[in-house]
């Protein structure tokens, strides 16, 4: 018994003295966060903070700045043209969200078969999504363009006279999100693939044996259990369509009559043209908040319709 004892004594010794070293030894491992978080703190933190701060000024860039507390706020509840920037944008999210989370899934479904040369059709539908939102703007310009267009050239050949898209106030907002579409469906149809492949092939077979039509198996299978990638990708779509500015910049320059003018390019008129930088910080402010409360309603809805383990 006293040799037990001993034993069970000197292995508890042990234990204390490793995780006494552990602790004293754990924070060499913070030293691997630092680089993330110094830069997470300098290009994220800091700069929300400095907008926030920079909000409650008044700043004409030339001049000093002037502390004038909530009435930039103030002026925001009044400002009739930030509340349509507003608006188009939602109406532009709307336009493109929907739309593009379609196409990605069904392309995703198409490919996600094995047939020949498949990958090389994978690569090509992400070829969009590589190409920078300038270059893509002034050639989908060209596509659009009333006489000469593609788009046009093609609605001719069929006794069809096309619009002049981008200045006409009831098409030039859809043709900037069908550029938006075009551009982002093959690299959210990436996501949606790896969901796909990523669902146990025994699920699908039990369900065909249990006599379940391929719809029934699409909406009761693989929809729910595509659930986390929806989530993802309705998130990072959501964000970057609220934040959609180049687009706009190369294509319309927020007309015709401000029917493309997204609150993204709102805020660059205000800052670089107007040069009011705390009533343009005010407007940030109120984008980073709608995109903040939409993701947590996001977070919400898909939080109590997901799961993770599929085993």
């Amino acid at each position: 018994m006293t040799s037990h004892t001993a034993e069970r004594s000197l292995g508890t010794d042990v234990q204390v003295a490793k995780g006494r070293r552990r602790r004293g030894s754990g924070w060499h491992a913070y030293l691997f966060v630092v680089p993330s978080l110094f830069g997470v703190v300098a290009f994220l933190l800091l700069p929300m903070v400095i907008v926030l701060v920079l909000s409650l000024f008044d700043w004409q860039l030339l001049s000093d700045p002037t502390f004038v507390g909530l009435d930039n706020y103030r002026r925001l509840a009044g400002d009739g043209q930030t509340w349509h920037s507003l608006g188009v944008t939602i109406a532009y999210v709307l336009l493109c969200i929907p739309l593009q989370t379609v196409l990605a899934l069904s392309l995703a479904m198409l490919l996600n078969q094995r047939v020949k040369g498949v990958r090389f059709y994978r690569s090509l539908f992400v070829v969009p999504w590589m190409a920078t939102p300038i270059v893509l703007a002034l050639i989908w310009g060209w596509i659009f363009d009333p006489r000469d267009g593609a788009i046009n050239s093609a609605l001719a050949l069929v006794g069809v006279t096309g619009p002049d898209w981008l200045s006409d106030p009831t098409w030039a907002l859809p043709a900037v999100a069908l550029v938006s579409v075009w551009q982002y469906t093959g690299y959210n149809m990436l996501f949606f693939l790896a969901g796909l492949q990523g669902i146990p092939k025994e699920l699908h077979d039990a369900a065909e044996t249990d006599g379940a039509t391929p719809a029934q198996r699409f909406w009761r299978v693989t929809l729910p259990l595509l659930n986390p990638t929806m989530f993802f990708v309705s998130v990072t779509n959501l964000i970057g369509s609220f934040q959609v500015f180049d687009t706009v910049y190369a294509m319309t320059d927020g007309g015709p009559s401000h029917t493309t003018e997204v609150i993204n390019f709102r805020i660059f008129q205000t800052a670089f043209k107007e040069f009011d930088f705390g009533y343009a910080a005010t407007l940030s402010t109120l984008l980073f908040l709608i995109i903040f409360l939409v993701t947590m309603a996001q977070v919400r809805f898909f939080g109590k319709r997901t799961t993770y383990d599929l085993s």
